[in-house]
């Protein structure tokens, strides 16, 4: 039996094959007792519920599971189970259901809060706790950067990384022209940023584990302190350059800024990257600009549907204008 509020959606969870399956895991029997949605930014479905007096989190496609649905839980299980042990703060994975479909995992819930939707006490008082939350999220991804990919074998496509970067996210904005009423892409010193690029991309790099997504909204601080105590959201993980990580963090640091007071500046996250990590980072201002030419041509795509009216075009206008804060961001970071 299920005891949850009438007024809580668990429609996409059949809990008599759950707690068959589970069963058969060798987890603790019983009713499934206080389900309830996890709020996120996923098109997933997460569920926390308690059974046998254990508490776990439910991730699943939604009910009307997308054609890479399945896949990405697959990669996300296989994700979290090689990452465990490793040190990095990641959800702990409890079992995995990738035989058969739908996929689904359960793995413990986090104790933990994000930042970017409001902060708790102390954090929310504490200068020093908020300054020290930035550098944290650089110590969680100086640990994510040395995890060996050995950890993943076959996972990903290493070899020529950071040479298919360019083309491949010139490409993604190419294909916008094919949506009726899009302009085409009206972003200053576009094709600059792409040349200097090509013109300064880094010869080599040690591959390893990338988040993908890797920003404040993804990750869990603790209500002890000032630590991660979880990165989420691994859908786009992949065997690569950590370091576009790093990039990644730096680029999309300014709205982090906006939404939590008193963080480290950029740099400062970069310095003490720098200081947990063997990685060479001479070049880190090309991974900086690469993120912000990235992110830019992905939200683009957002702007381009809703000229082509398959968005709300407020959301549109809005993201567009983070394109182009993105690349002048990226003209900042080319001028150093």
């Amino acid at each position: 039996m299920t005891t949850t509020p009438a007024h809580i959606d668990v429609s996409a969870i059949d809990f008599d094959v759950l707690g068959a399956w589970m069963d058969a895991e060798g987890l603790p029997e019983g009713p499934f007792e206080n389900a309830r949605p996890v709020l996120g930014g996923t098109q997933n479905v997460m569920i926390a519920f308690e059974r046998g007096g254990v508490p776990y989190v439910l991730r699943r496609p939604p009910l009307h599971v997308r054609a890479k649905s399945n896949e990405v839980l697959r990669r996300e299980a296989r994700v979290l189970a090689a990452l465990d042990g490793t040190g990095v703060p990641a959800p702990r994975l409890v079992a995995a259901q990738t035989a058969d479909e739908p996929v689904f995992y359960l793995m413990e819930p986090v104790d933990g809060f994000n930042a970017t939707t409001g902060l708790p006490e102390p954090h929310a008082s504490d200068p020093a706790m908020r300054q020290r939350m930035g550098l944290e999220a650089a110590v969680a991804l100086a640990a994510l950067g040395r995890v060996s990919p050995d950890v993943l074998p076959g996972f990903g496509r290493p070899e020529g990384f950071l040479e298919r970067q360019v083309p491949r996210w010139t490409s993604e904005l190419e294909s916008y022209g094919r949506l009726e009423g899009y302009p085409g892409p009206e972003i200053p010193l576009l094709r600059e940023t792409a040349e200097w690029l090509e013109r300064n991309r880094p010869r080599t790099f040690t591959p390893g584990v990338m988040h993908g997504d890797y920003h404040m909204a993804n990750l869990m601080f603790s209500h002890a302190g000032p630590w991660v105590a979880a990165i989420v959201d691994w859908e786009m993980c992949t065997i690569g350059d950590p370091l576009l990580d790093l990039g990644w963090l730096v680029a999309t640091w300014p709205s982090s800024q906006l939404q939590v007071p008193g963080l480290p500046a950029a740099e400062e996250l970069v310095d003490c990257y720098a200081e947990l990590s063997e990685r060479d980072l001479s070049s880190v201002d090309w991974y900086v600009v690469m993120a912000c030419f990235k992110l830019g041509i992905v939200l683009e795509g957002t702007h381009a549907r809703a000229c082509a009216g398959k968005a709300p075009k407020d959301i549109g206008d809005l993201l567009h204008q983070t394109t182009l804060d993105l690349f002048a961001r990226a003209q900042t970071w080319i001028s150093r």
